[in-house]
């Protein structure tokens, strides 16, 4: 797993003129500039890690000497390089691997050796996640207004499964969910659901369902992991992600003892960040009217999630907003070791579900919502996270808050 960070530089426009020779005409007359071209950069002043941002540049050349080529030193040992037959406005992106503030330089160089440059200093600050699950449907409205949040928002965009509707098929995807959440495809770090495997698991008849969820690691592709598994991990500034898989709705693959629950523990056991975060798409608690309050067949994870001291769960399936107070994998409440649950099913794709008018005895749920839509923005910082969830447009329902990372139980 790699750490990485896309850099968008946009908005604010940091003007910084190019340093120029000035060569003086013959006879002490007019003098004007040779062999400079003005650069300018147009840079936020900080963007999250792996949030992918891009750098524009611009210049001018009154020589019009073609081609030009131009230089960006990211600060951090990585450069970019390419070249223009016109003048236009140049764009490059970058994956820094670390929080932190870089000077970045971009140097323009006309066919005659002149050349200009202008620098902006960036901060690659706190990553983000914008997550949400139960997401796209084309006889529906409610991911549209998810999808405009989304265009507003910098982070990772974490599909907590059930992504296209009914059956996750490479057709529904493509008409479904591209033109939708499929905007922010390059910086997506999707999660699998039950829907996601009718194509090809539990229905062979659906065009190009010929294996377990083929339309959705068909569109995701590498970033959904080995189709094979569809579990995987990756460090985030001081985080430890874990992608899991329960789309196939067979606990028989994330039991005690399957290959999915001893991968998991391997993947602790051999990680030491302070900080843990795990994401699949059946929560194990629940408070929708009519369900378990508490699943069993997510046990055996939520047992290795504890035993190893991650902080935080987050899961989609049930279409409403539940957050929970830290417990442990009975459901009973811990403060000092606890892992918090926030189920997130507001994507849009779907009806929310009507929750228990009252609370199911012992349940630990602190926030409910099931008449909203909209995107839980994660922001995972040094020893702790902050959570804020975001109504689609026209809704009021909010919920934030945030709380620290507490490592192993003694």
């Amino acid at each position: 797993m790699i750490r990485r960070a896309i850099v968008r530089l946009q908005g604010l426009s940091l003007i910084l003129a190019a340093a120029f020779t000035v060569e003086c005409a013959g006879g002490g007359g007019s003098t004007e500039p040779k062999g400079a071209l003005p650069v300018t950069v147009e840079a936020d002043a900080g963007a999250p890690l792996e949030a992918p941002h891009t750098l524009t540049a611009t210049f001018s050349d009154t020589t019009n000497s073609a081609p030009w080529s131009y230089d960006v030193d990211w600060g951090d040992g990585a450069r970019s390089n390419g070249s223009l037959n016109s003048v236009a406005v140049i764009h490059a992106t970058h994956e820094y691997q670390a929080e932190g503030s870089r000077r970045v330089t971009v140097t323009v160089t006309n066919q005659r050796g002149a050349a200009g440059s202008a620098s902006a200093t960036i901060a690659t600050t706190d990553p983000v996640l914008l997550v949400a699950g139960d997401v796209a449907d084309c006889t529906r409205l409610g991911d549209d207004s998810t999808a405009m949040l989304l265009d507003t928002l910098q982070g990772i965009v974490v599909p907590l499964g059930d992504d296209a509707y009914d059956n996750g098929s490479p057709d529904e995807y493509n008409r479904c969910y591209a033109p939708t959440w499929g905007r922010q495809k390059a910086r997506t770090r999707p999660v699998a659901g039950n829907h996601d495997y009718n194509c090809g698991l539990w229905n062979t008849t659906l065009p190009g369902c010929t294996s377990p969820a083929a339309g959705y690691f068909g569109y995701f592709g590498a970033a959904a992991g080995d189709p094979s598994t569809g579990y995987y991990s990756y460090i985030l500034g001081s985080w430890f992600v874990i992608v899991l898989n329960t789309g196939t709705d067979k606990p028989v693959n994330y039991e005690a003892g399957s290959p999915q629950e001893q991968w998991l523990r391997s993947e602790l056991a051999s990680h030491s960040q302070d900080c843990v975060l795990a994401m699949w798409h059946h929560p194990r608690f629940s408070t929708v009217q009519a369900r378990d309050s508490i699943t069993y067949f997510t046990a055996a994870i939520w047992n290795a999630l504890y035993e190893y001291g991650a902080d935080l769960v987050l899961n989609g399936h049930d279409h409403a907003y539940q957050r929970f107070a830290p417990q442990r994998p009975d459901g009973t409440r811990d403060d000092a070791h606890g892992i918090r649950q926030i189920s997130v099913g507001t994507g849009g794709g779907e009806t929310l579900y009507t929750l228990d008018a009252t609370l199911p005895a012992g349940s630990n749920a602190e926030v409910r919502d099931w008449h909203t839509h909209g995107i839980l923005k994660l922001t995972l910082r040094a020893g702790g996270y902050d959570w804020k969830f975001v109504p689609s447009s026209g809704a009021t329902f909010t919920d934030s808050g945030s709380g620290s990372c507490h490592g192993r139980p003694s």
